[in-house]
C-alpha cells in the first residue's frame, strides 16, 4: 500500500526554499525601507545644521572687528542688506527725499535729505535760539547716520558735547580704547569732550559689532546708556540688579538693541552724560517728571527753559499694541526671510509700508492695499491733530512775546513759559517720534491733546486766570540749569563764534560718501 507523500507532485524541500525566499524579500524590503528612512534622517539633519550654521567662516572675527565689510566676508547676504540701507525711498509721510547738495568747505556731500523745515516752517519758532532751528532733515539709513551728523549745521557752526556721537557711530571698540579696556570709563571721558576733539576717532556709522557677540552671533547691547538706562526702569519696577545682557529674553533683545539709539535722551549735569530719563517709567509724563533737572537751552523769543525731545520711538512702542502683543521692532523692521535653508533677518532696517508682505501680513491676513489704507488712516489722523497742536503752541509762543512787551506780571510771564516748556517738549515728542503716530495710535494723539491742552492753559496763565494741572516747576538744580542756560544765550548773543570743520568722513558701507542713492 503506498503513502501519501509517494504520490505528492511538491518536492519535500520546497516549503522550506518558499518560506526562506518570503523572510529573505521582508529583510530585503526592511533594509530598503531603513535606508531610505535615514537618508532621509541625514538629509533632515543636514538641512537642520545648515539652518544653523548660517554662515561659512571665512574670516576669524573678533571683539575689536569694527569694519561691517569685515563681517560680511561670513555674512555676505546680511552685509548686503545693510549696505541697501543708503537707498533714499519717501513713504506718506517717512522715509526721505534725495536733496541735491552744492558741496562747500564744511559740507562735502552732494546728496542730503530733503529740509523738514521748509516743510513745517513752525519748527524755527519752536526751537528758536536753539541750534535745531537752523538744520533739521529728513531721517536717512544707517549708513549715513555718522554722516549726516557730521555735516549738519548744528555741528559745524555750534559747538556740542562729545555725548551727541553714542547714537550716531559704532562706539563699543572706542569706547574701551579711550576706556583702556573699561568701555564704561570710555562712555564717561567721550560725553564731556569736545565733540570735534573726539569725532575723528570714530570711523564708521553703526556696525555688526555694536548689536551681535562676534563668537555666537547672538544679539547684545554695547551702548552704555542703555544698559544703565533698563537698569533704572527696572529698578522702578522692583527689579534690582537687571543685567540686560544676561536677563533680557532674546524676543527682548530684537527691541532692546534698537532702543540704543531710537530713544529719548538728554545731557546730564557738567559731565554732559548720555542720560534716558526711565528712572520713573517709559511714559512721557514720566519722562517729563525725570527731567525736571534738565534745561536744553532758553527759548529765544520767551525767555522759556527749554526741553528738546529725540526719536522717542522705542517708549512709545513700548505703550502701543504692537509691544503688548509681544511684537518686537525687528520682527516688523527686519522681518524674517527664506534664503535656501536659512532663515535671514532683513538688514536694510526701513519702514515696514516698503514691505507689506513680510512685515505686516505674517500676522494680518488683510489685504495689502488694506494693510496700507490701514496705517495711511492712523497717520492722516495723527498729522492732522499735530497741525493744531503747532498752532496752539504757536499761538502761544506769540501771546508770551506780547505779554513782555506790555509789562505783564513776572509769577504770569514764569508759569505761562513753564506751561509752554511742557507743550513744547510734548509737540517736539511727537514731531521726533518716527512713526507718525503708529508706533501707538491712541497714546500718540493722547500726547498731542495734553501739549494743546498745555498751550491753552500757558494763555490763560497770562490773563492770571489759573488752571490744572499746574505746571510742573523745575527742580532746585533745574533753576541753576536754567540760569547757566540764559547766561550761556546772553554770552553766545554777544559773540557767536561756528565750530571749526568736522575732522573726518565716516565710512559709509558700499558707497563714496554721499553716492547718489540707487532706487
Amino acid at each position: 500500500m503506498s503513502t501519501a507523500a509517494e504520490h505528492s507532485t511538491v518536492p519535500p524541500q520546497e516549503p522550506k526554499r518558499r518560506t526562506k525566499l518570503i523572510l529573505g524579500a521582508l529583510v530585503l524590503a526592511s533594509l530598503l525601507a531603513t535606508l531610505v528612512i535615514a537618508a532621509l534622517l541625514v538629509d533632515v539633519a543636514k538641512k537642520q545644521t545648515e539652518a544653523q550654521d548660517t554662515y561659512f567662516k571665512a574670516v576669524e572675527l573678533t571683539d575689536t572687528t569694527v569694519d561691517p565689510a569685515v563681517w560680511g566676508k561670513n555674512f555676505p547676504i546680511q552685509y548686503e542688506m545693510y549696505k541697501k540701507t543708503t537707498e533714499m525711498e519717501p513713504t506718506e509721510f517717512g522715509g526721505s527725499t534725495p536733496t541735491k547738495h552744492v558741496p562747500d568747505a564744511k559740507d562735502p556731500r552732494t546728496v542730503v535729505a530733503a529740509q523738514e523745515l521748509d516743510r513745517e516752517p513752525r519748527l524755527k519758532r519752536l526751537w528758536a535760539g536753539y541750534a535745531f532751528a537752523t538744520d533739521y532733515r529728513e531721517a536717512r539709513g544707517h549708513a549715513y547716520m555718522l554722516e549726516d551728523q557730521l555735516f549738519t549745521k548744528r555741528m559745524t557752526d555750534f559747538p556740542q558735547p562729545g555725548a551727541c556721537i553714542n547714537c550716531h557711530a559704532s562706539t563699543y571698540t572706542v569706547f574701551k580704547e579711550i576706556g583702556g579696556g573699561d568701555a564704561m570709563k570710555g562712555f564717561d571721558e567721550t560725553n564731556h569732550a569736545k565733540y570735534m576733539d573726539i569725532s575723528g576717532k570714530f570711523k564708521h556709522p553703526i556696525s555688526c559689532i555694536d548689536c551681535h557677540d562676534p563668537k555666537t552671533m547672538a544679539l547684545r547691547v554695547t551702548k552704555p546708556a542703555f544698559i544703565n538706562g533698563i537698569k533704572e526702569l527696572k529698578a522702578s519696577e522692583g527689579v534690582k540688579n537687571y543685567d540686560v545682557n544676561k536677563d533680557a529674553t532674546p524676543q527682548e533683545m530684537r527691541s532692546f538693541v534698537c532702543g540704543q539709539c531710537h530713544v529719548e535722551y538728554y545731557f546730564k549735569g557738567d559731565k554732559k552724560t548720555l542720560t534716558f530719563p526711565w528712572s520713573k517709567g517709559l511714559t512721557i509724563e514720566n519722562e517729563y517728571q525725570d527731567s525736571a533737572d534738565h534745561v536744553d537751552w532758553t527759548h529765544k523769543l520767551t525767555g522759556m527753559p527749554g526741553l528738546k525731545a529725540q526719536h522717542p520711538d522705542f517708549e512709545t512702542w513700548s505703550n502701543g499694541i504692537h509691544a503688548k502683543a509681544g511684537v518686537s521692532c525687528a520682527d516688523c523692521h527686519m522681518p524674517y526671510k527664506r534664503q535656501g535653508a536659512t532663515k535671514v533677518s532683513e538688514h536694510q532696517v526701513r519702514s515696514p509700508m516698503l514691505d507689506v508682505n513680510a512685515s505686516c501680513q505674517t500676522c494680518h491676513k488683510a489685504s495689502e492695499k488694506e494693510m496700507k489704507e490701514r496705517v495711511s488712516t492712523i497717520q492722516n489722523r495723527f498729522h492732522k491733530t499735530m497741525d493744531e497742536t503747532y498752532t496752539a503752541v504757536d499761538e502761544l509762543i506769540a501771546d508770551i512775546e506780547a505779554a513782555q512787551k506790555s509789562g505783564v506780571a513776572k509769577d504770569r510771564l514764569d508759569q505761562a513759559r513753564l506751561y509752554q516748556r511742557k507743550a513744547s517738549f510734548y509737540l517736539d515728542y511727537s514731531e521726533s517720534e518716527n512713526s507718525n503716530g503708529f508706533h501707538a495710535p491712541a497714546y500718540s494723539q493722547q500726547i498731542l491733546a495734553e501739549a494743546t491742552n498745555a498751550a491753552r492753559q500757558g494763555q490763560l496763565a497770562l490773563l492770571g486766570k489759573s488752571s490744572d494741572p499746574k505746571p510742573l516747576p523745575l527742580s532746585e538744580q533745574g533753576e541753576k540749569n536754567w540760569a547757566a542756560a540764559k547766561a550761556k544765550a546772553k554770552a553766545a548773543a554777544a559773540s557767536a563764534s561756528p565750530a571749526p570743520a568736522a575732522s573726518a568722513t565716516p565710512v559709509v558701507p558700499g558707497t563714496t560718501p554721499s553716492a547718489t542713492p540707487t532706487r
